[in-house]
């Protein structure tokens, strides 16, 4: 009698977790965003939420598939290009918390420094809008080009004002860059698809974007769950001290942390 009371105790339990258990898909890109979700995702089991982690080998996907329900949250991208996806496509989505920083990057195979690229240097640039206009902000901020200063962070090549060493800027799909330095002169690489690449984001780069605040990366909901109580568990276990403590030691200050 007492071991069918035990099993009955232990069965009821086992069933009233899995009734109180919350599963979510979140989408991120390879790299950095993934393996910070995997240890957010051992920190959010403790709290009864269960991420599953689907990859994405682009941008423009997982804000899709979040607006069309076949994610609950997703978490690649900053505030700038959320806003200018939200703008162009119609996406009912949201930031609900900031998470980390990647300072792009720009590399090069052929030229030691920035100040070497010779006139007509090819440079290869984000084809999206949001970080090719940052990679043009960084070029920008070294005095090489000159950019229009009313079109804010929303600037393209067309808002060039001067170039004085002609150079050639060539938009190229993000994650693709990493495999152009052998064709560029140089070329601007997000961290994650940098370190993906096996580069080294704390010292290759021949010029390197400041800490700028719009640039931070974040975690996106659909605008209707931005209340839900597994988005708020979800930033508890991503805004944690065991994923700082991680971050800090894994990637040794290519990716930083933003809260």
């Amino acid at each position: 009698m007492l071991k069918k009371l035990a099993l009955g105790t232990a069965l009821a339990a086992l069933l009233a977790g899995s009734a109180f258990a919350q599963e979510i898909k979140v989408g991120v890109t390879p790299g950095p965003h993934a393996q910070i979700m995997e240890k957010v995702k051992e920190i959010a089991a403790e709290d009864g939420l269960e991420i599953e982690i689907l990859e994405f080998s682009d941008y423009v996907v997982p804000n899709q598939a979040l607006n069309d329900g076949e994610l609950q949250a997703n978490s690649f991208q900053h505030k700038p290009y959320l806003d200018n996806q939200v703008r162009d496509r119609g996406f009912d989505i949201v930031d609900v918390a900031y998470t980390v920083n990647f300072p792009m990057g720009i590399y090069s195979e052929k030229h030691e420094s920035f100040e070497a690229l010779p006139d007509g240097a090819t440079i290869g640039i984000p084809n999206d809008p949001t970080n090719g206009g940052r990679a043009l902000l960084v070029i920008a901020d070294s005095g090489a080009i000159t950019l229009d200063p009313e079109k804010g962070l929303n600037v393209t090549i067309a808002d060039i004002t001067e170039n004085p060493k002609n150079f050639n800027f060539v938009e190229l799909d993000a994650a693709q860059l990493p495999r152009s330095l052998a064709d560029t002169d140089a070329s601007a690489i997000n961290t994650n698809y940098a370190l993906e690449a096996g580069l080294d984001p704390a010292n290759d780069p021949i010029l390197k974007e400041g800490a700028k605040a719009p640039y931070v990366n974040l975690i996106a909901v659909n605008t209707a769950d931005k209340d839900a109580d597994w988005v708020a568990k979800l930033i508890a276990a991503y805004q944690n001290d065991e994923v700082k403590a991680f971050v800090d030691e894994t990637f040794e200050g290519s990716v930083l942390t933003a809260w």
